[in-house]
């Protein structure tokens, strides 16, 4: 029976993991969640969980009553969730959000765990550092986004080099049809919004700015090792097409599937094997028509920033994410405006680079740790300048 632990099981991917694996026969070993202890304990308790932690130590006492007589153990905090980790598990799911996520995945890799990784700030911050990692230890990493599922689904039994480029998708989020004066009144509430994926919060509001579709640019570069050139976004409202990859010959190979990821997170578990998944087929006819245009990059200045990381290199993704993270903080607080965070990110990213604080040979965990508060420090300090 395969051993599997879900990291971040208490959000909208880790739920639908738990959703799946519930379906199957499957050992879970952990589960790790943040504040909802409600839902980490019943989900725990349902799968018959080894462990269950959540991310806060002042959440110990209500989970550890949650799941009194059940056997599950209860952990919290930063140890717990390494030690976690540190478990054996045949696949482990990644979708703890934010940089929190990459200290548990390199442990996981670590144990030559196969790692599912929807968590994509440890493929922007630390890209060559988690690879390496995967390689040293005789790991593999399957992604979980569903543009680079997609990617992946469409290479197999192809040569990279046989490969020109690189399109993934975007749906533009949920202000793609406002007019360009009205982004900058844009509230977190309107942003939060999206017109065909159920999501948090905080990546509904990536996907209002196109920050997230500017770190999976970058996954794609880091994961596959394709020229920034070569790789590109287009806006696909219907979100059917997760990405197409175009051929030496001419051929363009696409991905589609209904909005749901399922699709993508049942591939990564159920691989190298394909077997049935609880979602919808498509009707193409019933569909009839599928709609592509080029983004606006007036409207969506994440892009060209996450071209601009791609080619600086070195540290150059650790400061593009605290930053993004840092101004969707701000943003969520109302403290600078939707229109705000593309700025403030291209500041904090030029002024590290000024200071010399983006070059690096060899990345190490400590270096991408150091950079990214020292990246949060800068953003919180442009802001109440940008603000004042």
């Amino acid at each position: 029976m395969k051993k599997v632990s879900v990291f971040g099981a208490t959000g909208s991917i880790g739920q639908s993991t738990l959703d799946l694996i519930g379906r199957g026969s499957f050992d879970v070993v952990a589960l790790t969640g943040g504040a909802n202890i409600v839902q980490l304990a019943a989900d725990a308790r349902r799968l018959h969980a080894d462990v269950a932690v959540t991310a806060f130590p002042d959440k110990l006492d209500e989970l550890r009553a949650a799941l009194a007589g059940s056997g599950v153990e209860a952990a919290a905090g930063q140890a717990a969730l390494e030690d976690a980790a540190d478990r054996p598990a045949d696949w482990v799911m990644s979708a703890i959000v934010g940089s929190a996520g990459l200290v548990p995945g390199l442990r996981a890799l670590r144990h030559g765990t196969t790692l599912a990784l929807a968590n994509k700030e440890s493929l922007v911050c630390a890209g060559p550092l988690l690879m390496a990692e995967a390689r040293a230890h005789g790991a593999t990493i399957l992604p979980v986004d569903s543009e680079h599922s997609a990617v992946f689904q469409a290479l197999v039994g192809e040569e990279m080099g046989a490969v020109e480029g690189i399109t993934i998708t975007a749906s533009g989020g949920g202000l793609r049809d406002w007019p360009l004066e009205r982004l900058r009144d844009a509230t977190p509430e309107q942003a939060g919004t999206h017109p065909n994926w159920d999501m948090g919060q905080r990546i509904t509001i990536d996907s209002a700015s196109m920050f997230n579709k500017a770190m999976e640019l970058i996954e794609t570069h880091e994961f596959f090792g394709t020229a920034p050139e070569r790789i590109q976004a287009v806006i696909h409202p219907q979100s059917l097409v997760h990405a197409l990859v175009q051929f030496r010959d001419g051929a363009l190979m696409a991905h589609l599937g209904a909005a749901d990821m399922r699709h993508a997170i049942g591939y990564a578990l159920n691989w190298p094997e394909r077997l049935d998944l609880p979602v919808s087929r498509l009707d193409l006819a019933e569909v009839a028509t599928l709609e592509f245009r080029k983004p606006d990059l007036e409207r969506y200045p994440a892009l060209s920033l996450a071209h601009a990381v791609m080619g600086r290199g070195g540290l150059a993704g650790a400061v593009f994410n605290a930053a993004k993270e840092a101004a969707l903080d701000l943003f969520m607080a109302r403290m600078i405006r939707f229109t705000d965070m593309a700025p403030l990110v291209e500041t904090v990213l030029d002024r590290l680079e000024a200071q010399g604080r983006l070059e690096a040979d060899t990345i190490t965990l400590d270096m991408v740790l150091e950079t990214d508060g020292l990246a949060r420090v800068t953003a919180r300090e442009a802001a109440t300048r940008m603000t004042a």
